[in-house]
């Protein structure tokens, strides 16, 4: 599937929380071909469904992602069609779930959101240490 290392990786997914597992094995395939460590894999893979997870839970149509080796590490980007953009918020500890961003936030090196006139592309860089 990933015949140059350097190539990017990109697929059309459903906006429905299943999409989460098909983003984690992309990018553990992208991440082991451009011979990056294991536990960045992890990290990655951790970073990816959240992104996705959020596109499902609150964007509308497909999600685009997009999976980019860079100098240091990977550059992960999901484009959805909303124009809501994501928070970094304060999560009650009885809650199941509004730690997306937060698990995001703490294991990228940076992150970010380009709006656009289709919606908007959430990315997030990680650098292998």
């Amino acid at each position: 599937m990933l015949n140059e290392p350097a190539t990017p990786v990109a697929v059309v997914l459903p906006a429905e929380s299943g999409s989460c597992s098909r983003a984690r094995r992309l990018v553990d395939e992208a991440v082991t071909s451009w011979g990056l460590p294991e536990e960045f894999a992890d990290d990655a893979a951790l970073v990816v469904t959240e992104l996705v997870s959020n596109g499902a839970d609150h964007a509308e149509g497909p999600l685009r992602l997009t999976v980019n080796r860079t100098e240091g590490g990977v550059r992960i980007e999901v484009h959805d069609r909303s124009s809501a953009l994501p928070v970094v918020r304060p999560v009650s500890p009885e809650s199941p779930r509004g730690r997306g961003m937060i698990i995001v936030n703490a294991l990228s090196d940076s992150w970010g959101v380009e709006p656009d006139a289709d919606g908007k592309t959430v990315w997030a860089e990680l650098v292998a240490k």
